[in-house]
């Protein structure tokens, strides 16, 4: 969760705000408040929605799991270019962002009104259906194959980044100076601040009450290219059975959630779909991995916070401790 200090920038028109993407989405324009602006930019997020979301049967990547192991299935344009930018994250890391871990989603049910503990043996039984190798793309058709049946997409981990790249772009597009767009924690920004001064993200607590933040980072944006801000965390969506706390970001190679001494991974870039699958790839990988991934990637930097309370950065970050139960690292 990242929490948006508005400090000098004057607000002039209320934050709208939509239950899409299985979140609160708000949207925020300044100096230039528009209903077509807001109309366009919820219409299209609700369009992303309906093509996209697994709990939605009749959307293009329902109607792909639908058809797994059996046919390809011919998809609208955005579909094909998120998967397809999945694929490519999936690859980049070794497949600790993988597309494919549907069934490994469904099994648990974190985040629905059922999660569950499943047993090792249902876990063993789902694996070999998480692998992004067998999801086949093609362009000439722009079709999309899952090669075995049962497997199933999720694009839980990139879709909101698209949305926020779509809302920032149609921001632009209609010559709005300065916006904010939050799709529940995945953030950009367009525009300058009037007096020029940096806009301040916070950075959630990741172990006390939501609203909480530990830290700030320092966000500079331009109208032409806007800046996004991303989390990963061990508190979005989770449940506590046996003593033991389950969070929702899965490691497609253990089937568990992944357990490698992060609370939360922040991504800043200039690109909100690859900073939504990269904050959730660095946090499968871990510290060591997840920053040299983070540090061949152009343009991105992390914040990375630790189940010690110590706090590391990439060296491009400009962040500042609000908390003094825990420690900033420097290497």
């Amino acid at each position: 969760m990242l929490l948006l200090c508005f400090g000098a920038c004057a607000q002039t028109e209320s934050s709208r705000a939509e239950f899409a993407l299985g979140t609160v989405c708000s949207v925020t324009l300044f100096d230039q408040s528009r209903d077509r602006v807001y109309r366009d930019i919820f219409s299209r997020i609700h369009e992303i929605e309906n093509l996209m979301s697994v709990n939605i049967p009749a959307s293009d990547v329902s109607r792909i799991n639908a058809a797994a192991g059996i046919e390809p299935v011919q998809v609208h344009d955005d579909v094909y270019k998120v998967i397809e930018r999945a694929v490519y994250f999936a690859r980049l890391s070794g497949g600790a962002f993988d597309p494919s871990v549907g069934p490994l989603v469904s099994l648990w049910g974190i985040g629905t009104d059922t999660p569950r503990l499943p047993s090792q043996k249902e876990i063993d039984e789902i694996l070999p259906l998480i692998n992004w190798q067998d999801v086949e793309l093609d362009p000439h058709t722009r079709s999309v194959f899952l090669r075995r049946t049962g497997m199933a997409l999720d694009l839980g981990g990139i879709a909101k980044g698209y949305a926020a790249d779509e809302a920032a772009a149609i921001v632009k597009n209609s010559n709005v100076k300065r916006a904010i767009i939050d799709l529940g924690g995945n953030i950009v920004i367009c525009g300058e601040k009037k007096d020029k001064s940096p806009w301040r993200a916070g950075i959630q607590n990741p172990g006390y009450n939501r609203g909480d933040i530990m830290g700030i980072v320092n966000i500079t944006a331009e109208h032409s290219r806007a800046q996004t801000v991303v989390t990963s965390g061990v508190y979005e969506r989770f449940f506590e059975e046996n003593g033991g706390r389950f969070h929702h970001i899965f490691s497609p190679f253990q089937g568990y959630p992944a357990d490698n001494g992060l609370l939360s991974v922040t991504v800043i870039s200039h690109n909100s779909m690859d900073a939504d699958a990269l904050s959730t790839a660095v946090f499968v990988l871990g510290y060591e991995k997840g920053m040299a991934l983070i540090e061949a990637f152009p343009g991105a930097e992390a914040v990375f916070v630790f189940e010690d309370k110590t706090v590391r950065t990439t060296n491009g970050v400009k962040f500042a401790l609000t908390d003094n139960m825990f420690r900033l690292v420097q290497e």
